[in-house]
């Protein structure tokens, strides 16, 4: 390191990889809790078929992911880090914009639908949800960039490992705040059945300007080069990452995690407006803060290993859920949250033990993991309209803390080492 580069001060740097991290928790959350409002403004001539169409809203947010992860890659190859960083905001911004029109449109062209069979939808949902996937492809672009900038970003008296942290925080500071962001914001506290949906304009516009603001202020600050952490031209591994039975059966225990986070996270207000629970926002609000005390506690567990701890969480999680289903009661399903918190370090500890050369591959394949978001949701919410019910529908979030046990307890085991 040269003497310039010792007095660079990346508090500025840091800070705004922690911000950017606050912003990809707030929105992924934000977008899940207007399945809510949406069910009772855009689709309230759907017939039987709301739960289905409102899932969709999350469906396309996590389509994102495995369609989108490769664009993140082959960006840093070609504009490096920091251009990777401002394209990916500027797609964001764009997302934004669909959100506002979805609404414009809906205000200004009331009669405008597409007609399935009974069912009557407004062209603004379809607007609304190509939205979801914009804003979900620059929250996938982001996070290929996050991670490593929080670990070269060289503050101070901190550590990689303490910044991640700090990072993850922010991340859950964002999913905690979002649902009282739609609710109280966004609506006014308004009940369901007086929401009207020109309330969506102003706060995804302030969002737009906040956002635009950021990519002001990161192109004039200076973000250091990640040496060695991009793919080398002409380099050519010796078999495929996906040989590593481990690792596969991680990317699937990885599915079924995102999948049954997202189901309680983004349906646990709808099963409880079912239920007739005064606030529903509430529930989706203590589980996402169930997640950050989870992680705040779970950086302290040192001395536990991956293995165990990924065992108790998925027993707990499914006892929990479990008993949500026995009792009927959505409020058993916030305490899920403190459990499913360090789900994702586990897997993913597990997923690449002794992969050596093969590691930096192995993260990239994670993307297409995530997917679990968009598709268990839609099947939870094609379920609930089969059974008439969200009650029966968590069986769906049992059968992923199920196949997370397994991988914990025999899935997990490294039969296959790197060269």
């Amino acid at each position: 390191m040269t003497h310039q580069e010792k007095q660079i001060n990346y508090m500025g740097p840091f800070l705004t990889m922690v911000f950017l991290f606050l912003i990809v928790g707030f929105l992924t959350t934000a977008n899940t809790q207007f399945q809510g409002p949406l069910k009772e403004t855009f689709l309230m001539k759907v017939g039987n078929l709301k739960n289905t169409f409102a899932t969709l809203i999350t469906f396309s947010w996590f389509l994102a992911y495995p369609i989108c992860g490769s664009i993140g890659s082959s960006w840093i190859s070609k504009y490096g880090y920091k251009g990777t960083l401002i394209r990916g905001l500027w797609v964001m911004i764009i997302g934004l914009g669909l959100f506002f029109a979805s609404s414009y449109f809906t205000v200004q062209f009331p009669d405008v639908n597409i007609r399935m069979g009974e069912s009557i939808i407004p062209i603004g949902f379809f607007i609304f949800l190509l939205g979801s996937f914009v804003v979900g492809a620059s929250a996938t672009i982001l996070q290929v960039v996050i991670n490593p900038y929080l670990t070269a970003c060289r503050v101070k008296g901190t550590q990689a490992i303490q910044r991640l942290a700090i990072g993850g925080t922010a991340n859950s500071v964002g999913t905690t705040i979002a649902p009282y962001f739609v609710t109280g914001v966004v609506f006014g506290g308004l009940a369901m059945e007086d929401i009207q949906i020109s309330q969506l304009m102003m706060p995804f516009f302030a969002l737009m300007v906040t956002i635009a603001v950021v990519v002001f202020l990161l192109m004039r600050l200076s973000l250091p080069d990640i040496q060695g952490t991009r793919v080398e031209k002409g380099e050519k591994l010796e078999k495929s990452v996906w040989s590593f039975r481990h690792l596969t059966l991680g990317v699937c225990a990885i599915f079924c995690y995102v999948g049954v986070e997202v189901c309680i996270g983004a349906n646990i207000n709808l099963y409880a407006i079912e239920r007739n629970c005064p606030s529903p926002a509430l529930l989706a609000t203590l589980y996402w803060g169930g997640m950050l005390i989870g992680r705040l506690v779970g950086s302290s567990l040192s001395r536990v290993s991956p293995r165990v701890q990924l065992t108790v969480t998925t027993i707990s999680a499914g006892v929990l859920a479990l008993l949500a289903i026995i009792f009927n009661n959505p409020w058993l399903l916030t305490a899920v949250g403190l459990f499913h918190s360090i789900m994702w370090g586990a897997i993913f500890t597990l997923s690449v033990a002794h992969l050596g050369k093969y590691t930096s591959v192995a993260s990239g394949v994670f993307m297409i993991g995530v997917v679990g978001g968009a598709i268990l949701p839609l099947l939870q919410g094609v379920f609930a309209d089969l059974l008439e019910s969200w009650r029966w529908s968590w069986f769906i979030v049992i059968l992923g803390e199920v196949f997370m046990l397994y991988y914990a307890l025999i899935g997990s085991r490294v039969c296959q080492t790197a060269d």
